[in-house]
């Protein structure tokens, strides 16, 4: 519990600019001059002293009847639907984090576990929405390399943004999104922090990872990690989706594509081995997400609604 005095001033003025002015938490950091860490720390401390109340709306019967479709269909262990939010993108993200943020506060409470972290806007929607999380015995770690830049989205910066809400540890996977060839990949591989950094991300319990479309407005083109040449190439290949550094047609195989081998990231067969729960919103989606279904080691879905009936009107057909 944060003792009285100017602790407790940061706490309630860092909660303020963030729930009620709108802050993200780097503006608060500026803002108060405070690191990025601190204000994290404060953010959870308010919620933990209850000066933060966040109430989610449960899901309607639709939304659980779809979900239900959805499991029978790809015999899946759990599948959440969070209700539409109209349509906005933004806020279909921020329901789908909500019901991700429950189910890590879920699995995160069982003792020693690791939690192998991808990348994406819902992932770090996730990492937004969760609160009343505090358990020493966690671990996340990255599953792919990362980028040249701070964002919101990365694996990197997901990890930390969970450690620091949990009191967890963090593993980072030092090494790029993206190798230059496949023969520099397989070098970065073989380095010996790199080597570790896989190797407890293999063993991860669970994976927590999203979609992406292999389209001209899809975040790994936008984001500058593709470059014109090698997003027409993944079109040519027949490409549909990509998921920790990997490019899979619509069948669920993987694409006819060498940046298949160019991520220094965990391999198909390690997501095969893990616990799997796939975070995915916006209708738009359901071509990928239906080839990343179809590659078979998705175990767990959290959706929006608008994206699970998307899934079941293509599928039908």
């Amino acid at each position: 519990m944060t003792a009285p005095g100017k602790e407790t001033d940061d706490m309630i003025q860092a909660t303020w600019l963030y729930h009620i002015g709108q802050m993200s938490q780097e503006e608060v950091s500026r803002r108060m001059g405070l690191s990025r860490f601190k204000v994290l720390r404060l953010l959870q401390d308010a919620r933990d002293l209850g000066l933060v109340r966040i109430s989610i709306e449960h899901a309607t019967t639709g939304a659980l009847a779809l979900a239900d479709r959805l499991a029978a269909r790809h015999g899946l262990t759990e599948v959440q639907v969070a209700p539409d939010t109209g349509g906005d993108p933004a806020a279909g993200r921020r329901a789908v984090g909500q019901l991700a943020a429950g189910w890590l506060a879920r699995i995160g409470r069982e003792g020693r576990v690791t939690v192998g972290v991808g990348w994406g806007r819902t992932v770090a929607a996730m990492a937004d929405a969760l609160t009343g999380l505090r358990n020493p015995d966690l671990c996340f770690v990255s599953l792919m390399g990362s980028m040249t830049h701070t964002s919101a989205t990365s694996p990197f910066d997901v990890c930390v943004r969970l450690a620091a809400l949990t009191g967890a540890r963090a593993v980072f996977l030092p090494a790029p999104f993206l190798a230059d060839s496949p023969a520099d990949a397989a070098l970065i591989r073989n380095q010996r922090m790199v080597r570790e950094a896989l190797q407890t991300a293999r063993a991860a319990d669970h994976m927590v990872i999203s979609v992406g479309e292999c389209s001209a407005d899809a975040l790994l083109q936008a984001s500058g990690i593709l470059t014109a040449d090698e997003a027409a190439a993944l079109t040519a290949a027949g490409a549909v989706a990509d998921t920790t550094g990997k490019f899979f047609a619509a069948g669920g195989s993987l694409a006819a594509t060498d940046l298949n081998l160019r991520a220094p990231s965990i391999d198909l067969q390690d997501l095969h081995r893990s616990d799997v729960v796939v975070l995915s919103s916006g209708a738009g989606k359901a071509a990928a997400l239906r080839a990343v279904l179809a590659a078979g080691f998705v175990n767990r879905l959290i959706v929006d609604e608008p994206l699970a009936r998307a899934l079941l009107e293509e599928e039908a057909a």
